[in-house]
């Protein structure tokens, strides 16, 4: 018989918890359920801020969160399913870090706290109330957990970056475009 002890269930609440919360988050975005704008209506929000092509950033932080949040909640694959999470809600905090830390005032605090408890779980790995213990950890292995954070920082910093420069572009073409009149 096994015998679990606290951390395994204090594990299995924050995946469960964690998971949840950004798999309905990726669902909005990508089926437009519990009142989100579906890829059409993401999509052209994501491209008015900075994300382009839209859709396809729509679709990609979509499969991040609601992939990343199930797997997270299922105990799956825990390193690739936080890493890419956390690199989704990297991507969100960039947006929402221009109005400061507290969401109230649209700062990136819930971001951040979706995506770095995320990462913990990629760090920490699942419990043994989990998908992965019970395949034996094929899918989180102590290697696989730099190489999902590494390529997924790798990959969100060329997003990031990439998206401030458009918008960077922009204010300076809105400017422009103010001294011209």
């Amino acid at each position: 018989m096994t015998c679990y002890d606290r951390r395994d269930l204090g594990l299995l609440l924050l995946r469960l918890s964690t998971g949840g919360v950004l798999a309905a988050h990726g669902a909005q975005k990508l089926f437009g359920w519990f009142g989100g704008h579906g890829l059409e209506g993401t999509g052209q929000y994501m491209e008015s801020i900075g994300y382009a092509p839209g859709k396809l950033s729509a679709t990609a932080s979509g499969l991040a969160e609601a992939g990343g949040g199930t797997l997270l909640a299922l105990g799956l694959a825990t390193p690739a399913a936080g890493a890419a999470a956390a690199g989704g809600m990297a991507g969100a905090a960039a947006v929402h870090m221009p109005h400061g830390f507290f969401a109230q005032e649209g700062g990136y605090e819930y971001a951040a706290t979706l995506g770095l408890a995320a990462a913990g779980l990629a760090v920490s790995g699942p419990g043994r109330l989990s998908l992965d213990h019970a395949l034996g950890h094929v899918f989180d292995r102590g290697w696989m957990v730099p190489v999902a954070l590494g390529v997924t920082a790798a990959a969100t910093a060329l997003m990031v970056g990439a998206r401030n420069r458009r918008v960077r572009q922009r204010a300076e073409g809105e400017q422009e475009t103010l001294f011209e009149e």
